[in-house]
């Protein structure tokens, strides 16, 4: 008898060690029916799309869910398209703080860096 094997496939959008950080950071703050930080690509902004980082307060069947050491974080299931290859940071310098994404399927993006096309 052969077991059968699966392999796991890689998450939409890797996650730096300062993006976890910060995930870890929200989540010790989270409202009490949050149960993780949900990233989603809503029509925004003068490219189209934007990214939307928010807590989720409960599960849908269709996002991805990637357990980092700090909590759940979910990708929007409608969203995932848009995000496959990316890297999400979190920076900050002296003037603003926020999430950074590296995205390869982004054509384009605004010049305020708000919203993106792909």
């Amino acid at each position: 008898m052969t077991e059968t094997q699966t392999r796991q496939r890689p998450a939409a959008v890797a996650l730096t060690p300062s993006a976890e950080a910060r995930i870890a950071a929200l989540m010790a703050q989270a409202p009490e029916d949050a149960i993780g930080v949900k990233l989603s690509t809503p029509r925004r902004g003068c490219s189209g799309l934007a990214y939307s980082v928010d807590y989720v307060s409960e599960e849908n069947a269709l996002d991805e869910k990637i357990e980092t050491p700090g909590g759940l974080f979910y990708i929007d299931g409608a969203s995932v398209l848009y995000l496959v290859g990316s890297i999400m940071d979190w920076r900050e310098d002296d003037f603003t703080a926020g999430f950074v994404f590296e995205n390869p399927n982004a054509t384009g993006s605004c010049g305020c860096g708000e919203s993106f096309t792909v």
